[in-house]
């Protein structure tokens, strides 16, 4: 069983670098992985994938073992994690967080028991390579790694209890849906919404988990960083096609402007 070196970069707090990765498609998800980010982050809560399309990414990354992959579901589900635990997901970015009590569960559904309540199939399962990893079942506990993903105003809230429950990694701070819940829609560059999010990074520091963001904003990523975020997103892979084409077709269309992200802006 090979360790979770995403895991354990955050353990001994060396910053992860990543990329967002959108298109639900091996062949796009396999560009982005050549490019040497440390993480990308499958999205399966607002792309359109399943988990044969997780699966497929996987397997394109793996020619690539420097970079990790983090998958996010579409929502804190056991028996949508039990599918991706089983095709290989080790890294898990479950969205809306808002309690302790949700944070146990996701922690809950990534185990084995006695410590969770993941069930028992390594025969069949791509993680254990079909049952050919030995003692999978009493190793595969120690390799996971969930993030949580604390976005609302109850999620803040209640930062400080989920910080405390056993086998939470990290908690992402999401910042277009903490702005929403704020009142501030499509503006996570409010003062406000940034200084919460800059309260929150210290709270997770304090309490020695990994703070993490999604911030394509150059110098606003610099900043959370500055301020001790582990695992940063810089980029969206679905943003960057956009905006290339967009840079490019504006060398030869005078009436097509392209704008950078403006400081705190998630997109």
């Amino acid at each position: 069983m090979k360790e979770n070196t995403f895991k354990a970069a955050l353990q001994r707090k060396a910053p992860q670098i990543g990329l967002w990765v959108g298109t639900a498609q091996a062949y796009t998800t396999e560009i982005c992985a050549s490019a040497g980010y440390d993480w990308l982050l499958i999205d399966g809560e607002h792309a359109p994938t399943n988990p044969m399309l997780v699966l497929s990414q996987l397997q394109a990354m793996a020619a690539y073992p420097e970079v990790a992959p983090v998958v996010r579901p579409a929502w804190n589900d056991p028996v949508l994690f039990k599918q991706l635990l089983d095709i290989g997901a080790q890294n898990f970015l479950v969205p809306m967080i808002q309690s302790a009590a949700e944070a146990r569960a996701a922690v809950q559904a990534l185990r084995y028991p006695p410590a969770g309540t993941r069930g028992v199939g390594a025969v069949l399962a791509r993680a254990a390579q079909w049952g050919g990893i030995e003692n999978y079942a009493h190793l595969a506990n120690d390799q996971m790694c969930l993030l949580c993903q604390v976005e609302t105003v109850q999620g803040l809230q209640a930062l400080d209890d989920i910080l405390q429950v056993e086998g939470v990694d990290g908690v992402f701070i999401g910042p277009a849906d903490l702005a929403a819940s704020m009142g501030h829609l499509d503006n996570p560059g409010h003062p406000e919404v940034m200084q919460a999010i800059e309260q929150a990074i210290e709270r997770i520091v304090a309490a020695g988990k990994a703070p993490g963001i999604l911030q394509t904003h150059v110098d606003t990523a610099h900043h959370y960083l500055a301020l001790g975020a582990l695992f940063v997103a810089v980029g969206i892979d679905t943003l960057l096609l956009k905006n290339g084409a967009e840079q490019l077709l504006s060398q030869f269309k005078a009436d097509r402007q392209v704008t950078g992200p403006k400081p705190g802006q998630a997109y």
